[in-house]
């Protein structure tokens, strides 16, 4: 897959989709079963002409085995007949997907007309997909990296001032001067105070879609504008708002739109707002599906 689709390139395949009609609404439901290992995700999704599946693995003890925590494969089908198209790898079309999102998100969200600076919480694959997605959408004057893993932190660090960003690490203090935060981690508690997000800032969430587990804290989700890709999915497994709106600090109607809402125009365009931007992402089939497609596309299947 590598190559083939940049983050905004896949991007622009959300997009297609969405403006085309579909309601992420009225999606399948992902199913999740509990086994040794970890966790098996079930994600199956249709439109007019393609059908597809994602079967993941979510495995918590595989890096320490030198293996990736996320496996899995993508079936694609033809939509009318269910004929099999192409078989490809669930982790990596996951480590394309998810970034596509949030480059999306961040396409109308992000402050724009000026260099942004960057505080990139995680050393994994997704922190390396959100920074060529961050870099693809907006101009960055600075990056820091956030990472549990020292040794990890300063690789992401290296790769982005080879990719000419001047870069370093640091704290989670560093969100207070950030105007865009990315937070892509297996964390299951908030990684940085909220009250220091600025008023002006984007702040995306996509580490978890767990409703215990969440990356950001109350004290942000309560101050900012909310958005996610689909409300119905949001309130089952967000855990970044249901922990918040379990306190009592937020309700359901604290979300302030969708990624269908931003891309059909229906909400105003980011970085003019007096609160943090929030976007939530979980991850969804119709995503995996629409980039699978468009992968497809690219290589002439």
């Amino acid at each position: 897959m590598a190559g083939l689709l940049t983050p905004a390139a896949a991007a622009d395949a959300l997009a297609e989709v969405l403006r085309a009609g579909l309601d992420p609404e009225n999606c399948p439901q992902r199913t999740a079963l509990a086994v040794p290992g970890g966790e098996l995700l079930l994600m199956p999704a249709a439109s007019g002409a393609y059908a597809g599946v994602k079967i993941a693995g979510v495995a918590p003890g595989n890096p320490a085995r030198g293996l990736p925590r996320i496996t899995g494969s993508y079936l694609l089908l033809d939509g009318p007949t269910l004929r099999p198209l192409a078989l490809l790898d669930g982790a990596a079309l996951t480590t394309l997907r998810t970034p596509a999102v949030s480059a999306l998100a961040l396409r109308h969200l992000a402050p724009a007309g000026r260099p942004l600076r960057l505080v990139l919480f995680g050393s994994g694959p997704q922190a390396y997909g959100h920074l060529e997605a961050a870099l693809s959408v907006r101009e960055l004057a600075e990056a820091v990296v956030v990472a549990r893993d020292p040794a990890g932190g300063e690789r992401l660090a290296a790769h982005a001032r080879g990719l000419g960003l001047p870069t370093r690490t640091g704290t989670s203090k560093a969100v207070a001067d950030a105007d865009l935060v990315i937070c892509c981690t297996t964390a299951r508690e908030p990684l940085f105070d909220g009250r220091l997000v600025g008023p002006g800032a984007t702040v995306v969430a996509v580490g978890s879609h767990e409703p215990t587990a969440r990356e950001t804290d109350t004290a942000l989700v309560r101050r900012a504008a909310v958005y996610v890709e689909s409300r119905a999915a949001a309130l089952r497994e967000a855990g970044d708002l249901l922990v918040p709106e379990a306190e009592g600090a937020i309700g359901p109607g604290h979300i302030t739109g969708t990624l269908a809402d931003l891309v059909a125009g229906r909400m105003p365009a980011g970085g003019a707002q007096s609160c943090p931007q929030l976007f939530k992402s979980v991850g969804m089939a119709w995503e995996d599906l629409a980039v699978a497609v468009a992968l497809c596309e690219a290589a002439g299947v």
